[in-house]
């Protein structure tokens, strides 16, 4: 499992947010934190804490070369 940060428009600061190895999110902060160091960190910690093993598997990769050259330039 990953840890990232993540802001949004409305958002003031990061949170947190736990995401499994199929890009599903496990778990998300409430609370906001300043910096990314910091709501990572904190992520981070509370991972840990769950003490859990991710068993997803990751998506399979598909190309995009498919869809190069759809829009006139």
């Amino acid at each position: 499992m990953n840890v990232v940060a993540i802001s949004t428009p409305e958002d003031s600061g990061w949170r947190w947010r736990i995401v499994n190895y199929a890009g599903e999110v496990v778990e998300e902060s409430q609370s906001l934190f300043s910096t990314i160091k910091s709501a990572v960190a904190e992520g981070a910690q509370r991972l840990y804490e769950m003490n859990v093993t991710d068993l997803s598997r990751p998506t399979p990769y598909r190309s995009t070369s498919h869809l190069r050259g759809r829009w006139p330039r």
